[in-house]
């Protein structure tokens, strides 16, 4: 951001310019959110550089508009332009206070104290300040990021405000992406204030992309529309290998969410005692009754079955560790592999990286972060950056690598990484996983006949996964979304957005 505005500014766009610009825009969206015949008296936090400069314009514009505005300025040096701004305000007869207890009474608050680029931690006398408005049950819309809050890994220097809505400048910064932020950020969204594409694509011209998960880029990826004259065959085939006597649930859920994923057939291999259980559940599949050992995880799989008479195989949750063999044959295949659970931990036995490195098929990785320490100890032992983690994980492997989380977190082996920015506390259920797994299984053994990328099936089985558990918690609370609930609604949640 330093270097675009930098290119921006060189050209000739004066800074006071663009900072009318920027916060003529916010003046507007928080006008929306907080409209003055319930919202009179805002409070506003000023900053010494040009984050308060903005949150000045916003001040005096919102004084102008009929606001009670109350500024508070704890800092007596500030930037030329924001000392200009400062200034005027007063010069006008808003409100500045030094003392944040003066904020109390006010309806809402504009935090304009510090945005990208602070590396150090809060003095005491502001970090005391930003506790007490987090203490109160007051509204605040933060400026591009919370103050105090890392741009880069989204963690807290010290404390940070908490606020209610981030209004984020020009580009996504990536700390707002990552779980760290999540009980700082509030609800976030872009103000795009129009920046050269042409600076834009010249500084980021060389930089693996980072991109957000939409509902239309996850749509998109859909096998849809499909073919009139289309049949079970041309819609693809997954083979499920999950489940064990202990674990029964695991291969139920797996299935039941390749189901949704619409794939045209499913097979699922689980020991041969608990084929009666999923041929209950899923009278449309093929179940296949596998031999077990004495702990009732599966043994081998039968000879008729040929791995490569199958589209994509999904493999894992559910088996333990004692069905080591069968995951070792599965990943030395040459078919298109989604590994979750216990296929993670085989893998992780077996030596992550030099067993991957050696596949000649596609394969993606569903790791919760624990899993992601067993599979990658030395990326997870310095670990500071979920993006830069995962995208390192992917490049060592050639595997897409899903991190689990609250912010999701897809990487591609070449470079590029797509974050999921919404999802729900709902989803952290035992079995919630396992749904993933199958719908990705089924999304991919589609796309592998209509050549797509394979991440386009991991980011879309996210976005529908994640979508659903928000409609589920919805209609249900966060409580009431188990993971057989969740397998529900997973048709719901993607037809309200083909509507």
């Amino acid at each position: 951001m330093r270097a675009i505005e930098g290119r921006a500014f060189a050209a000739g766009m004066p800074v006071a310019a663009l900072m009318e610009k920027v916060a003529g825009l916010i003046t507007r969206r928080v006008q929306a959110l907080y409209p003055l015949s319930t919202h009179q008296k805002v409070g506003v936090l000023v900053g010494p550089g040009h984050n308060g400069g903005d949150a000045l314009v916003v001040a005096r514009e919102l004084h102008l508009q009929g606001y009670e505005v109350v500024i508070y300025r704890p800092f007596s040096r500030l930037k030329e332009l924001t000392q200009q701004h400062a200034q005027y305000a007063e010069s006008l007869g808003i409100a500045l206070v030094n003392e944040i207890e003066a904020l109390q009474s006010c309806d809402w608050l504009i935090d304009g104290l510090f945005g990208f680029g602070l590396e150090r931690s809060l003095s005491a006398s502001i970090a005391e300040a930003v506790n007490q408005i987090n203490q109160w049950s007051v509204p605040v819309v933060s400026i591009d990021l919370p103050s105090g809050l890392h741009t880069d890994t989204g963690a807290a220097l010290g404390t940070a405000i908490r606020a209610t809505q981030t209004l984020c400048l020009g580009l996504w910064k990536l700390g707002l992406l990552q779980d760290n932020a999540l009980e700082y950020v509030g609800t976030a969204e872009l103000i795009d204030f129009g920046l050269p594409l042409a600076d834009i694509e010249a500084v980021l011209a060389d930089s693996p992309c980072i991109h957000r998960v939409t509902p239309q880029s996850a749509i998109a990826n859909l096998p849809l529309p499909r073919s009139a004259t289309t049949h079970k065959y041309k819609m693809g085939h997954l083979l499920a290998i999950c489940g064990s006597h202990r674990y029964t649930g695991g291969a139920i859920l797996t299935a039941l969410g390749a189901r949704a994923s619409g794939v045209g057939m499913l097979s699922v291999a689980v020991p041969e005692s608990i084929k009666p259980l999923l041929s209950a559940q899923l009278p449309e599949a093929l179940i296949i009754g596998c031999p077990e050992n004495s702990s009732g995880a599966i043994a081998q799989l039968p000879e008729s079955v040929e791995l490569s008479s199958y589209n994509a195989i999904a493999c894992g949750p559910g088996l333990t560790m004692d069905a080591s063999t069968v995951v070792e044959r599965v990943i030395a295949s040459d078919r298109p592999l989604v590994l979750d659970a216990d296929g993670l931990n085989v893998l992780a036995q077996a030596g992550t990286i030099p067993t991957l490195t050696q596949r000649q098929a596609p394969t993606i990785l569903t790791p919760h972060f624990g899993e992601f320490k067993r599979l990658f100890p030395e990326i997870a032992a310095g670990m500071t950056n979920r993006v830069i983690a995962v995208r390192e994980a992917a490049q060592q492997t050639g595997a897409v690598v899903l991190l689990k989380g609250a912010r999701v977190a897809i990487a591609n082996p070449d470079g590029t990484v797509w974050i999921n920015p919404a999802s729900t506390p709902a989803l952290a259920r035992g079995g919630s996983g396992d749904v993933l797994t199958g719908l990705i299984g089924g999304l991919l053994a589609q796309d592998m006949l209509q050549s797509a990328p394979i991440e386009a099936a991991v980011q879309t089985g996210v976005w529908w996964h994640a979508e659903a558990g928000m409609l589920a918690a919805q209609e249900r609370t966060e409580l009431g979304v188990d993971a057989f609930t969740l397998t529900q609604y997973l048709m719901p949640a993607l037809r309200s957005h083909l509507q």
